[in-house]
């Protein structure tokens, strides 16, 4: 079989297409958005100067001319009449700050030497008015009075007023006509402006447009016939091929779902060999779970068994051991009587295990009611069973205030009087005992305390006292069958908290357990 002599072009990936198409969008965005710029900054720059520059300029050169005219209009009163009244225009005009001097340093800073060199005309023509005739004509009518100024004089300022108002009016003239340049350019530029704002909307349009069809051609297209071929799939044909169309990253996405069909064909080939097995161990665990039951049945026949029928007996044995032990004590020599007390003190802690067995076998088996239980109304029921031994040791019980829980309150009852009554087991020969519950809240539990002042637990077996039928100490010492600690951890379980011991800052036993609250997530059922 020959080899294709033309290698297949691999699509061009839909990363490139898109940077291309979007780096190209961008350049001719970025020109017409650079033009619109430029065009705004040249209108702002015109309208500023229409509205901001010239006007102030020509309103200021008309106030100029103005208070020019007051002035010689009052220099040629007080020639007339020698009134100091009539002299208030030309003082005030000199005073002001508003004068052709002041418009030619403006125009020099703007930049305009055109219209600096007018305004500066008309300023040097103003002053050589008023230093050849005002002033001398100012100072001849105070120092000779009204007739001293003679019609050449007169006729000579006259001639430089005009001069000077000639100057003024072709400064005047000047600003006009720079301001109607300007207001032609403004009309111009805003002309320029809305077309550059509707080329601009012109240029997003057929942008969008165009990016539409980019996408619709190298996206929604090639997504539509993939997800065409995968509805045929995922409808169960199967044997329906993924073909591969579109940019690169489609054309590979389309691959990756072909090999998946051809994966779960392969799958379902599989699926279909193994059936009958799958149906095999399904009648095995069905099997299985017969036998579980009836494993169960049994165990709960021997727990009937174990709280009757084997108690019966146990309860004879002892009573009659107990029988013999008042009527032939001290009758026999001492190793006989000692033997009938190694039998009733068997009798008794077989019957004290087979309890504490029964009672570790139905916590989470015999359901009870999951209620809200006050804790410290389970605490008072535990002390209440142990009110007697707490009498005989002169222990002091005491606790904070305790919250509510969900739990069966029977097993919590149990599972207080288990902790306290160890507490006042192991007490310390030395004190009265004192035994302390309280509790914290910690998240959606709360975490309690039973803390003692005995003998204490060395912390290296901390764990191995929640192991059933473990004990730490002899039996003539303190008694017990091993199993309250393991009932406690048992019970705490079920309820789906846990049970630690916690290494006391000080002297005594620090049994910490979890419990849910009544707000938070219900008791786990098995």
């Amino acid at each position: 079989m020959s080899a294709d002599p033309t290698p297949q072009r691999r699509p061009s990936t839909l990363r490139r297409r898109l940077r291309t198409a979007i780096i190209a969008a961008g350049i001719a965005l970025a020109v017409v958005l650079l033009g619109t710029v430029l065009v705004l900054l040249r209108l702002f720059d015109r309208q500023d100067a229409v509205t901001q520059r010239y006007f102030t300029a020509v309103t200021q050169a008309d106030g100029a001319f103005i208070q020019l005219i007051d002035a010689e209009t009052a220099v040629r009163g007080f020639a007339l009449t020698g009134d100091p009244v009539t002299l208030e225009p030309f003082e005030r005009a000199a005073a002001d700050d508003l004068s052709f001097r002041t418009l030619a340093e403006r125009e020099e800073r703007i930049g305009d030497a055109r219209l600096a060199d007018s305004a500066r005309a008309a300023a040097d023509s103003a002053r050589r008015w008023t230093e050849e005739f005002a002033e001398p004509v100012m100072a001849e009518v105070r120092a000779e009075g009204v007739g001293s100024v003679t019609t050449q004089e007169i006729e000579r300022g006259r001639v430089l007023f005009d001069e000077t108002r000639a100057a003024a009016q072709d400064y005047n003239d000047l600003l006009r006509e720079r301001r109607s340049q300007a207001v032609d350019e403004l009309a111009f530029w805003t002309l320029v402006g809305a077309g550059t704002v509707a080329l601009l909307v012109l240029a997003a349009v057929a942008l969008g447009i165009a990016l539409w069809i980019t996408l619709r051609r190298w996206i929604l297209e090639p997504l539509d016939s993939l997800a065409a071929d995968a509805r045929a799939v995922s409808s169960g044909d199967l044997r329906h091929p993924v073909a591969g169309v579109g940019p690169g990253e489609i054309s590979a996405l389309a691959g990756d779902v072909e090999r998946m069909r051809v994966a779960l064909v392969d799958q379902v080939q599989a699926m279909e060999s193994s059936r009958a097995e799958i149906a095999v161990a399904h009648e095995l665990l069905t099997e299985q779970a017969e036998e579980l039951r009836r494993s169960n049945r049994d165990l709960e026949q021997f727990a009937y068994v174990a709280s009757h029928d084997l108690q019966e007996p146990l309860r004879k044995i002892a009573s009659f051991t107990q029988l013999l032990q008042k009527r032939y004590g001290g009758q026999m020599d001492e190793r006989a009587d000692q033997y009938i007390g190694f039998a009733v003190d068997g009798a008794k802690r077989m019957q004290q295990l087979i309890q504490d067995l029964l009672g570790f076998s139905r916590v989470g088996r015999v359901g009870g009611e999951v209620v809200d239980v006050d804790l410290a109304e389970a605490l008072a029921g535990a002390l209440d069973n142990l009110s007697e031994t707490i009498a005989e040791s002169g222990a002091v019980v005491t606790h904070d205030e305790l919250p509510v829980v969900r739990g069966e309150a029977p097993l919590l009852v149990q599972l207080f009087q288990n902790v306290v009554g160890n507490g006042i087991k192991f007490r310390d020969p030395s004190r009265i005992p004192a035994i302390h519950v309280s509790a914290r809240r910690v998240a959606d539990s709360w975490e309690l305390e039973c803390r003692d002042n005995g003998i204490g637990i060395d912390q290296q077996y901390a764990e191995r006292v929640f192991v059933i039928f473990q004990r730490l100490h002899a039996k003539d010492l303190y008694e017990g069958t091993g199993i309250g600690l393991s009932l406690c951890k048992k019970i705490v379980e079920f309820h789906g908290g846990r049970i630690w011991i916690e290494q006391p800052d000080g002297e005594g036993t620090s049994i910490r357990w979890t419990l849910p609250a009544a707000d938070g997530p219900s008791i786990p059922k098995e």
